[in-house]
């Protein structure tokens, strides 16, 4: 459910928690960043700097270290890119009961995440890829970085621009599935397994160099906070923020950030249950925490953007684009796989926007435009497809307005769910569920990739206009969720995300929360920044 904060008539995508009110919010100016309070001093919100371009060229370490761990996307994206060629490839043949293996690599990842650090998680991640990269698609499922590359960049990230920089994620897949696409389409003509064992082999590339140059990047400061060490804390913090550490320790916004940290370690230490027995019973009630009341909107909103994302066929046009192109009236190898390879230059193109505009637009109003927009479209190619599926031949005109449908219906998922489905599972999670939460909607991604990849080939065989047909109703669908459940998260800290759900069983928690983060003094600091500030 959303809050009274994030419904639609009354949300600023700026300052979503602010609720309106008769007198006017103070706004304090600090070194470029910006913090507003409302009268009743509880209800605030703050930026490091503006967002978009001008966000991202004022967080420059940051914006290097999110590029640094999207290389594990651009190794996830660079295989599917791979996939749409070797398909067609007489000598290789891969089932797609393999993407189960990626399933038990999120789960596994989600163990491991909040034991040790997120950046030695990525780091053991991309050492068992790469270790055993010979055994293929299987091994992607030890290749974990793929949910822990933005669980991390969701931790470093300032709140104004941390749409963008999740965004990356996005940007790497759609990236590798250039490069893939294109090395093996340059490929396919060598003689015998090396056609495709050639691109398969040159993904190793960026597992290597994250998992070689991930002790370089900074630790998670809100990982650091939970695990009670404070001054490490705000050492990352204060290098993630360009700041240096001695003027740190009295940077407002700083401050104000670190204590929400701190809010939260302590929510969450008083709120977890003490759990007696053997570890493996432990486990299994912090994996159940998920489902329980207080989390159980959250753990649906990570589950169903991948669903939907999976379920709008884009990864069926990127695996089977060659194949889908073919029930168009497309024919001969070359042709079929150039026109499908251009699917990936629209989603390269596309995801430009997304990165400049997600945080000052908003994740729902996004999210609800794409899905309009591959509806139609979809459904666009399904009628013409059951007019004209007969006799292209005929229709040439009708075969390429559907072609032009399908790089539309790309180009508004390039901009709405294909980066989004990174994003909102990385966000609404609180610090301690974060990596299993995580970990759960990357299953959910790979579960639904494994359902479409093993239902488009009868599907297509037996109708196309009915496959189109049915990932177009899968986007009006996706419509009606983005409308009436999805929470709006952008431009609200981590720390905060617990305001924009409302659920009985979390209103006491939120209480909780208000009563610590007055206990240590935040709302004193708020008051006394926007005071300094009238009286300047």
């Amino acid at each position: 459910m959303v809050s009274d904060y994030t419904t639609p008539a009354e949300a600023d995508v700026s300052s979503p928690l602010l609720p309106s009110s008769p007198s006017p919010t103070k706004q304090a100016d600090l070194r470029g960043g910006t913090l507003t309070v409302h009268p009743d001093g509880e209800h605030y919100s703050y930026a490091y700097g503006p967002t978009g371009l001008a966000g991202l060229r004022s967080n420059t370490y940051a914006l290097r270290c999110a590029v640094f761990a999207s290389l594990g996307g651009l190794t996830f994206g660079y295989d599917q890119g791979v996939i749409a060629n070797v398909l067609v490839m007489e000598d290789f043949v891969t089932p797609a009961v393999l993407e189960l293996g990626c399933l038990f690599g999120a789960l596994g990842a989600g163990l491991i995440t909040d034991k040790v650090s997120r950046r030695t998680s990525i780091a053991s991640a991309c050492g068992a890829y790469s270790f055993r990269a010979r055994r293929h698609r299987f091994v992607r499922s030890l290749a974990a970085d793929f949910m822990l590359s933005p669980l991390y960049m969701a931790e470093i990230s300032p709140p104004e621009v941390r749409g963008s920089l999740l965004a990356m994620e996005q940007f790497s897949i759609v990236l590798g599935c250039v490069v893939g696409f294109w090395t093996g389409f340059f490929t396919r003509n060598v003689a015998g397994s090396l056609s495709w064992r050639i691109p398969l082999a040159l993904q190793l590339i960026p597992g290597i160099l994250l998992g070689l140059g991930s002790f370089a990047l900074p630790h998670s400061p809100r990982l650091l906070v939970l695990q009670g060490q404070k001054e490490a804390a705000l050492a990352s913090l204060a290098a993630l923020r360009l700041r240096p550490l001695s003027e740190a320790r009295t940077d407002p916004l700083i401050q104000i950030e670190l204590m929400e940290m701190e809010a939260e370690a302590i929510m969450l230490q008083r709120s977890s249950p003490i759990c007696e027995g053997p570890p493996l019973r432990k486990e299994a009630l912090a994996w159940a925490r998920l489902f329980d009341n207080r989390y159980i909107d959250r753990t649906l909103v990570g589950v169903m953007v991948m669903f939907f994302q999976q379920w709008t066929g884009i990864n069926a046009l990127i695996y089977y684009g060659p194949l889908l192109m073919r029930s168009l009236g497309l024919h001969g190898n070359t042709v079929n796989l150039l026109v499908a390879g251009g699917i990936n230059i629209v989603q390269f193109l596309a995801v430009f926007p997304a990165i400049l505009y997600i945080d000052k637009w908003g994740r729902k109003p996004l999210l609800r435009a794409g899905s309009v927009a591959m509806t139609a479209f979809h459904l666009s190619i399904a009628l013409l497809v059951f007019e004209f599926g007969n006799e292209w031949g005929s229709h040439s005109i009708a075969a390429w307005i559907a072609v032009a449908c399908v790089y539309l219906f790309t180009a508004a998922y390039g901009l709405s769910f294909g980066p989004i489905g990174w994003v909102l599972p990385n966000e609404v999670f609180p610090l301690s569920m974060r990596g299993k939460g995580a970990a759960v909607s990357t299953a959910s991604n790979w579960l639904n990739n494994f359902m479409v990849g093993l239902m488009t080939p009868p599907l297509m065989e037996n109708s196309p206009a009915l496959t189109f047909g049915v990932f177009g109703s899968a986007c009006f669908f996706a419509y009606l969720w983005a409308t009436y459940i999805v929470p709006e998260t952008a431009n609200v800290s981590l720390e905060m995300i617990d305001e924009v759900f409302r659920s009985p069983a979390s209103r006491g928690d939120m209480l909780m929360k208000k009563q610590v983060e007055r206990d240590l003094g935040l709302y004193d600091l708020m008051r006394g920044i926007s005071n300094n500030n009238d009286e300047t």
